[in-house]
């Protein structure tokens, strides 16, 4: 064996561990928002996540590598390795192409998943398919290639995102505020003389257990992002992502105890991944000291951003645009604030890099937060000329578990079910 295919070995056997890690957060994603939802939408919750992963990784297969990571065309868009065919040379990589997918297809399929939060409670399971199949197959890939791909023009400019603040967390807040203005809010979630309704969390405890499961994860979604076991840098972005998620817990903590006298436990919880959102694109490039503050805002601003959604009122049941929208917008930022020049290519600006980083990475932020916003919007448009994006009065009354899907999350049976009897009673 030589040193070459030791070393390859070991950084797929890295790469596919912290990919699971990824994978494995769609069940933190399912617990989060089926603790913060209503107890008769937790299966339609749920369902969407299977949606995500299943169609998500199935589409992603088929078309978005390709147009992710295939050969570059001017700087747009690939056009190589649909159905992971064709000419992929052009990736260097220590790793199987196909080990490189399987990475790739746990952050699309995170995208996906921070837009079904702001959609809870109310869309079509059929109108989310159809709309899964566009942002997996089309929306982020395409994007995601003027980010990372080399040839990409974002890329070229020198636009930097270790780990996906604004290709996927921007990106996905973005197309999530889209979504949940396209849609409006809840039945009963706003008055007609301003009052705003609060609706309880089903089960908080099963939230924050989503929450830890995202916590964990993340280690994966940053330090895996060096595709490399062997990369020193790996303690460092540990580090880094751990300080952040701790501060952004921490700041929401004390900002809730001064500005509502009581430790918000939603709030705390939606801090923690606040902080984890904001370092996601720098925990490579910035100090512990930047991370803290990076994620220490992160919490602060997710706040204030879910108080200025309700007050125009705009429905997000789990806080999807406060935390990956606003949050991921600070990262990709900070980047251009706190580049070290000792981790970085480029140097931040209060490194003595000057404004040039700090400007591409506000032209890539805008182009990213556009286009998730416009092409969500024309999507669920267009979707809507098929069949209603949004489900009836009756079936959101009802829940949507029992209304669409036809089983109730939590059943009082504690017999067998006689299903022909129940249907000619029906």
């Amino acid at each position: 064996m030589t040193l070459e295919t030791l070393s390859s070995g070991v950084d797929t056997i890295w790469v596919v561990l912290t990919a699971a890690m990824i994978l494995l957060m769609e069940g933190g994603f399912a617990l989060l928002e089926a603790g913060f939802v209503r107890q008769k939408n937790a299966v339609s919750i749920i369902m969407k996540v299977f949606v995500d992963i299943s169609f998500g990784a199935l589409l992603f297969y088929v078309v978005g590598f390709a147009l992710m990571y295939g050969k570059d065309a001017g700087g747009w868009i690939g056009i190589s390795g649909f159905a992971m065919k064709g000419d992929l040379s052009h990736l260097s990589l220590n790793i199987s192409t196909d080990t490189f997918w399987l990475f790739q297809c746990a952050f699309v399929i995170a995208v996906i998943s921070i837009v079904s939060g702001a959609v809870a409670e109310r869309i079509h399971f059929r109108a989310y398919i159809v709309y899964t199949i566009v942002m997996t197959g089309l929306i982020y890939p395409i994007s995601g290639h003027w980010i990372w791909s080399s040839g990409g023009w974002l890329a070229k400019l020198g636009m930097v995102d270790f780990a996906g603040s604004a290709a996927i967390h921007a990106l996905g807040g973005f197309a999530a505020l889209a979504a949940a203005l396209f849609l409006g809010p809840r039945i009963g979630r706003f008055t007609d003389d301003g009052r705003v309704n609060i609706v309880p969390p089903s089960n908080l405890p099963l939230a924050s257990v989503g929450a830890f499961i995202l916590w964990f994860g993340w280690f994966g979604f940053n330090s895996g992002s060096t595709l490399s076991a062997t990369n020193p840098n790996i303690g460092h972005i540990a580090v880094t992502t751990m300080l952040a998620s701790a501060a952004g817990s921490a700041a929401c903590i004390l900002f809730t105890i001064l500005r509502y006298q009581k430790a918000d436990p939603p709030t705390v919880i939606n801090g923690a991944l606040a902080g984890l959102v904001g370092i996601t694109a720098g925990c490579a490039f910035v100090s512990d000291g930047a991370a803290i503050l990076i994620g220490a805002f992160s919490g602060i601003a997710m706040v204030l951003a879910t108080e200025w959604l309700e007050r125009r009122r705009v429905d997000d049941p789990v806080g999807a645009f406060a935390v990956h929208g606003i949050c991921g917008s600070i990262g990709t930022l900070a980047v251009g604030l706190f580049a070290v020049p000792s981790l970085s290519a480029n140097a931040g600006l209060f490194y003595g890099g000057g404004w040039k980083l700090l400007g591409v990475q506000a032209l890539g932020l805008a182009v990213v937060a556009v286009w998730g916003f416009a092409l969500t919007w024309g999507a669920l448009k267009l979707i809507n000329a098929w069949r209603p994006v949004r489900v009836s009065r009756d079936e959101e009354l009802v829940g949507l578990d029992v209304g669409i899907h036809g089983v109730p999350a939590y059943s009082q049976e504690h017999d067998f079910l006689d299903i022909e009897r129940l249907r000619t009673e029906q």
